[in-house]
């Protein structure tokens, strides 16, 4: 045998042999896609953009609670080259799943940041919830910019219905005039209200618990608020938010309660 027959079966023996491992070896785990699948993790979106979607289903969301969300890993925006947050769409779906697990089943992020890692493994399913879109398909733009009188038009209500509450201190304007992010359902809630005789002025009872329920909040944030660091302050926004919509929990049963008692 010469020594070229040699290198060669040598090297036939090696590539048949590398053939059998590699036919051995387990399959390598295909790589899951992190939650939602299927959306595009093209960094297309600046907070302001985020902000302007979310906000008409999420009014108490701010720049703060954003970078706090990132701060507990729900979120991971990517960064420019000047260090500026840039969100995709999947980003933005992860943020209305945070925030719609708060409103709606008041969840610590804890508990939702556990349930964001099992769908990022694959574990369950949960469907991503078309962004709120006009009838153009254009996206609304962000709650708390209405006048009275816009206010009133979109809302289908006699414009006097919103003066009044304005005047009865249930809907407050901010600074230039323009009524706050909740005014919208406010006011739909009152006029709701006026078709059984309930007037403006018949609500400041409910302005008025609401007021008390929010020092209460105000009391348990005030340690974190206090603070300077950013992240503190973005605590404190999440607290707040939470606590709220606890208060809010707790106000709907002991009305449900009593009303039910009216029954015969």
């Amino acid at each position: 045998m010469t020594t070229r027959d040699a290198a060669s079966r040598r090297v036939a023996g090696g590539s048949t042999d590398r053939v059998q491992a590699d036919a051995a070896a387990p399959p390598r785990p295909s790589v899951v896609e992190s939650w939602p699948q299927g959306v595009s993790r093209e960094p297309s979106m600046r907070i302001s953009d985020v902000l302007a979607e979310l906000q008409p289903d999420f009014p108490a969301l701010s720049p703060s609670k954003l970078r706090f969300l990132e701060e507990q890993g729900l979120v991971e925006p990517r960064r420019t080259a000047g260090g500026y947050r840039q969100y995709s769409r999947a980003d933005v779906e992860r943020v209305r799943y945070v925030l719609r697990q708060q409103r709606d089943r008041y969840l610590p992020l804890r508990v939702i940041g556990e349930q964001l890692a099992a769908l990022d493994r694959g574990e369950g399913s949960e469907q991503v919830v078309p962004r709120l879109a006009t009838s153009d398909g254009e996206p609304l733009r962000a709650a708390g910019r209405h006048t009275v009188e816009s206010l009133a038009r979109e809302a289908g209500v006699d414009p006097a219905l919103v003066t009044g509450l304005v005047e009865a201190g249930v809907v407050t304007p901010g600074a230039g005039g323009h009524l706050d992010p909740w005014a919208m359902e406010i006011v739909i809630a009152a006029a709701a209200l006026a078709e059984h005789g309930v007037e403006p002025r018949h609500l400041r009872g409910f302005r008025s618990a609401a007021d008390r329920q929010v020092d209460v909040v105000d009391q348990i944030v005030a340690p974190l608020r206090g603070q300077r660091q950013v992240a503190a302050q973005a605590h404190a926004a999440a607290v707040a938010a939470e606590v709220g919509e606890l208060c809010s929990r707790l106000h709907t049963a002991l009305v449900r309660a009593g009303v039910a008692r009216l029954s015969p």
